[in-house]
């Protein structure tokens, strides 16, 4: 048993001085003093031993492991330190490689803008899944049953899930109102959230419209709270966004869960209001519809419209980047053109 020892030790000092990586050398360990190692074995056996001489095994295998041990961690040190050493033949002399420098989306960096002005008037920042149903996207909303939006000329029905009515019919959001009622649900009063996020709408593309794209919701519902108070916030919010104060007009305009209800514009930031392609020629550009929430909205959140009022307005967050950057065409922030995007880095 102590030549077997001997002859252990001698194997475990040429393997532990011959590792030449951190793993290889953690397979050592395992194999000398693991659990089912080398080492481990030969205890096993030590019941089997005359008594008279099982102090002295024990005592020598003690030793071991802990020769074994002290190895093993000098050898880790050994190969850390060279691990760190500079090769002979590195010349210090020549010029880095940069890496590769990376950044925000430009859409993604305009909502954290959004995120961090709504914040810092109190809001809180509200999220849910991309797939909603009938029942939250239409019903509740006070969408007529015959309304178009409801056909899939407009909307992305989910197969499997596009028959029946209400919640058991299923689709893409075709904008993010729907969830801000489940939010009215599911919350107290009162109530002052935003609520960012992809929609996707059926129609064809073109420098203003995408069928995937990002909307931003923002959402008051209070007791006694003015419309006028609904412009303020309107302003103050694009001229924190801009770093300048925007010039906004609000005409009306019908949408079915809001009333009145109003078709919001800025003054295009493209051509300074003279007029071009994005605008149309008339120096404004629709950014958000918004106006007071519906009483058949409040009532489908379990709200009295007599007790409760408030605000809503939701931005097109993709043509609100179009004007921070001056750029005439929104399908450029959805392609996957590095020659495009890097310029925002």
């Amino acid at each position: 048993m102590e030549e077997r020892l001997a002859a252990l030790l001698a194997d475990g000092e040429q393997k532990i001085a011959q590792t030449t990586s951190e793993q290889q050398l953690q397979e050592v360990k395992a194999l000398l003093v693991g659990k089912q190692g080398l080492l481990t074995d030969i205890l096993k056996e030590m019941p089997k031993l005359d008594i008279s001489i099982r102090p002295k095994v024990g005592q020598m295998a003690n030793q071991l492991k802990n020769r074994f041990t002290d190895l093993i961690e000098q050898r880790r040190e050994e190969l850390k330190i060279k691990a760190s050493e500079v090769s002979p033949d590195f010349d210090c002399t020549v010029p880095g490689v940069l890496p590769q420098k990376g950044g925000l989306h430009p859409i993604t960096q305009m909502c954290y803008d959004l995120n961090d002005a709504f914040r810092s008037m109190g809001f809180e920042i509200f999220q849910e899944s991309d797939i909603t149903s009938e029942l939250y996207g239409f019903d509740n909303l006070n969408f007529p049953p015959n309304h178009p939006a409801r056909e899939s000329m407009d909307t992305y029905w989910i197969a499997g899930h596009d028959t029946g009515t209400g919640g058991d019919k299923l689709c893409l959001r075709p904008h993010l109102t729907g969830a801000s009622v489940r939010y009215l649900q599911t919350h107290k009063p009162p109530y002052r959230f935003v609520y960012p996020g992809r929609v996707y709408r059926n129609e064809t593309t073109d420098a203003r419209h995408e069928r995937a794209f990002f909307q931003y919701e923002a959402l008051i519902v209070d007791r006694d709270f003015t419309f006028a108070s609904g412009q303020i916030m309107i302003k103050s919010i694009l001229s924190k966004v801009f770093g300048q104060d925007v010039p906004v007009r609000m005409r009306a305009g019908f949408f079915p869960f809001v009333e009145p209800g109003f078709e919001i514009d800025m003054g295009c930031l493209v051509c300074g209001g003279k007029g071009c392609s994005v605008c149309k020629h008339v120096g404004w550009i629709e950014i958000m519809p918004g106006g007071t929430p519906h009483p058949n909205v409040l009532k489908a959140a379990g709200l009295n419209p007599d007790e409760f009022t408030g605000f809503y307005v939701n931005i097109g967050l993709d043509r609100l980047v179009m004007m921070r950057y001056g750029v005439d065409d929104v399908r450029l922030f959805h392609s996957t053109d590095l020659r495009f995007l890097t310029q925002f880095c």
